[in-house]
């Protein structure tokens, strides 16, 4: 749960919520619509072309889907018997997946991008996992939207004052990451992506440190933060 993690924490995942809503602004207005890592509206897009008579889009939005999943699956298997060093592999992996969808238009394969970066988000959700279970979605902030609204409602009868906040930080963070990558998208197209592969890269080598640490100091892996 996002409100356990220290502030140190949340700025750790609030900085992979905003690498994902980057990917995702890049990706969406690239595609003309469609996600890479909002899977629900990827669902009301692929009906809605379906009713419009648009099979095509009705296609990619539900291949979207699949490949998503398909990253989550392929990360977790994976990574499922790793403990100390698995947040940063986890990273590593989105980061080789971004590179090859932000190098691959040079190369003539522009169609292959967009299953790709579904992957690397499907990836990415796997990044805070607890007895092999997501417990903080990165990508999706319905539930994170939900929960500013339950604890401001707790801070106003007499609950905590500051968890509210940590929830309303992710959603900042996502929706800032959003905003830079659709700038960005408006310069440099999908050159853009190269971005989100470094901060992913520079994500992955912070777990490294986190990890190094807690091994040298006898702990198991917490959340990075935490």
């Amino acid at each position: 749960m996002a409100a356990s993690l220290s502030w140190r924490g949340i700025l750790y995942a609030g900085g992979l919520s905003a690498t994902a809503g980057y990917v995702d602004a890049v990706a969406y207005i690239h595609l003309g619509g469609y996600f890479v890592s909002f899977m629900s509206g990827n669902t009301t897009r692929a009906s809605s072309d379906v009713v419009h008579g648009s099979l095509i889009g009705a296609g990619l939005a539900l291949g979207l889907v699949a490949f998503f999943v398909l990253g989550v699956i392929t990360s977790t298997l994976a990574f499922r018997r790793l403990e100390t060093f698995r947040l940063p592999l986890v990273l590593a992996l989105a980061s080789f997946l971004l590179a090859a969808g932000a190098l691959l238009p040079d190369l003539g394969a522009e169609r292959v991008v967009p299953p790709l970066l579904a992957m690397a988000m499907g990836v990415v959700n796997t990044s805070y996992t607890k007895n092999g279970e997501v417990s903080i979605g990165l990508t999706y902030m319905t539930g994170t939207l939900v929960k500013i609204g339950q604890n401001f409602a707790a801070a106003l009868t007499g609950g905590s004052h500051t968890r509210w906040l940590k929830y309303l930080s992710l959603w900042t963070m996502i929706s800032v990451g959003a905003l830079v990558g659709a700038t960005a998208y408006q310069y440099s197209g999908l050159l853009s992506l190269w971005v989100a592969t470094a901060a992913l890269a520079v994500w992955a080598v912070l777990g490294v440190v986190q990890a190094r640490g807690n091994r040298i100091g006898g702990a198991a892996e917490p959340v990075p933060g935490d």
